[in-house]
Order: structure tokens, then C-alpha cells, then sequence
């Protein structure tokens, strides 16, 4: 009888998407939804690349992921370090070629136009914007040299939605989905996909954190809320923005480039 880490892997392998033989950097690869794209790639076939800030977190998911038989190797990296990021790359490809780079690394910032400091707009900048070009420069070169290659860029439905209280996040995330187009039209000759992904609002600890400090004693009230601000009436698993992850890096999707992909529970249309 196999054991459940067995069963799941006989699971993914059995999947429609798979990426045998292929090699992925997840950036912001250890929490949240990068944790479940790193841990849903690594199923699918993919030696993973977790980047991340936090090295004890990337560590832990990387030595999960090979406990069930998958491949992943922990990363130190901070996106908005530029040659930090080079030097990770660097290590990266001195030892295999790179086919998928998923830029998942991002913080948030609640407040409107009056409340934003220059020191709050710079932060977000810096990680959410910089930080995915960052990464992309450093990858770009060695997908050309290597004949293609697929970058996934996490975006948000508040880069076009108008979400209230989000004015720097909102700006970021639609600078995400600019910088997404312009690489998808000046790297299609050259074999490079570029797509990026808009989730509405995602259950992840980030979450949790954020209603225990801001709401304490409030936790269930403001999750409900939460939840039901999405028209399906909850928010999403990390693990559903994950497959679509998946199969946007896949090479079923390689009729794909040059989209942003909502994944947000009917709220971009359906809402009000």
C-alpha cells in the first residue's frame, strides 16, 4: 500500500500539465502563493528554484518539497538587491538553463493618495516593480541564448479594478501588467513567453496576520467579510492560482503570451 506523499506523487505525474525536465525560479517562492506554486511545479515534474528573502522559510519548503520526491534548492534573494539578484541567477544557470521564471515576489500597502508617504510608494516601487525587473533582466539574456523560455509575472485585479485604500498597490500592480505586454511584443521572436496572472483576494498567512494585528478579536467578522466581498462568496486557495500558474508555464499553453489572466471568483464583472 503506498503511503499518501506516494499516492500524490503518482497523482501529479498522472497530470494534464507537467514540467518534466524543466526548470523553475519562483521568486517569493516560500510563502503563500509562491510556496503553492513552488510545491505545485515541483509535482508537475519542474526542479525548482525558491528564491526568497527569507532563507529559514525557503529552506523548510525546500526540503518538504524533496521529501515527497520532488526537486527544489532554497535561494537567498532580496528582488530589490539588482545584483543580488544577478549573482543568484548566476549560480542558477553556471549549473542548468532556466525555462520559467515566475515573478511572485510582492508586499501590500493599504491607504488612498493623501495617506501614501514617499517612503510607502518607494517600498512598493522597489519590491513590486523594480523587483520584477530585476529579475526578468537577469533571466531575459539567458532565455534568448537558450532558445525561449516562459516569465509569469503575478499581477492583480487592482491594477484595472479601482480597489479602494490601495493606491500604491494599485499602481504597482499595473505597472506589472504594462511591463508583462512590452516583454511578451519585444521577446516573441526569440521564443519568450510573457503572461501574468490577477487574483482577486487570496487566503494566504499574509491575510491571516493582517486581520489579527489591524482587527484582534475581530478575526472571524472580518474573514467572513472578506470572503464575501468575492461574488462565489470566498476568497481563493493559493493552490488554485497555482494551476493556473501551472498551465500558463506549461507547453499547453504555448499558443499563450502577452495576457493578463484574471483569476478572481467573478469579481472583476460580476461585482455590485
Amino acid at each position: 500500500m503506498s503511503s499518501p506523499a506516494e499516492a500524490l506523487l503518482q497523482s501529479a505525474k498522472n497530470a494534464p500539465f507537467r514540467l518534466d525536465n524543466k526548470v523553475a525560479v519562483v521568486t517569493g517562492g516560500a510563502s503563500g502563493i509562491g510556496r503553492a506554486i513552488s510545491e505545485c511545479f515541483a509535482e508537475a515534474g519542474a526542479c525548482v528554484r525558491i528564491f526568497d528573502v527569507d532563507r529559514a522559510n525557503a529552506i523548510e519548503v525546500a526540503d518538504g518539497i524533496q521529501g515527497t520526491g520532488g526537486k527544489a534548492t532554497p535561494h537567498e534573494c532580496d528582488v530589490t538587491d539588482a545584483a543580488g539578484v544577478r549573482r543568484a541567477f548566476d549560480i542558477v544557470t553556471a549549473e542548468q538553463r532556466v525555462d520559467i521564471l515566475v515573478n511572485n515576489a510582492g508586499v501590500a500597502h493599504v491607504g488612498n493618495l493623501e495617506s501614501t508617504t514617499d517612503a510607502d510608494f518607494d517600498r512598493i516601487f522597489r519590491v513590486n516593480v523594480k523587483g520584477m525587473f530585476h529579475c526578468m533582466q537577469a533571466s531575459i539574456g539567458h532565455m534568448k541564448s537558450n532558445g525561449g523560455g516562459v516569465i509569469l509575472n503575478m499581477a492583480s485585479i487592482a491594477a484595472s479594478a479601482g480597489l479602494a485604500d490601495r493606491f500604491a498597490y494599485s499602481m504597482s500592480k499595473g505597472a506589472v501588467v504594462a511591463m508583462t505586454y512590452s516583454v511578451a511584443k519585444d521577446y516573441i521572436d526569440f521564443g519568450i513567453r510573457c503572461n501574468c496572472i490577477s487574483p482577486a483576494r487570496v487566503h494566504t498567512p499574509f491575510v491571516d496576520g493582517f486581520v489579527r494585528k489591524n482587527y484582534p478579536g475581530r478575526e472571524e467578522e472580518m474573514l467572513s467579510r472578506l470572503a464575501e466581498a468575492q461574488p462565489v462568496g470566498r476568497m481563493a486557495k493559493p493552490r488554485e492560482v497555482a494551476m493556473l500558474a501551472l498551465f500558463l508555464c506549461s507547453d499547453q499553453a504555448s499558443f499563450i503570451t502577452g495576457v493578463d489572466y484574471p483569476i478572481d471568483g467573478g469579481f472583476f464583472k460580476l461585482r455590485g
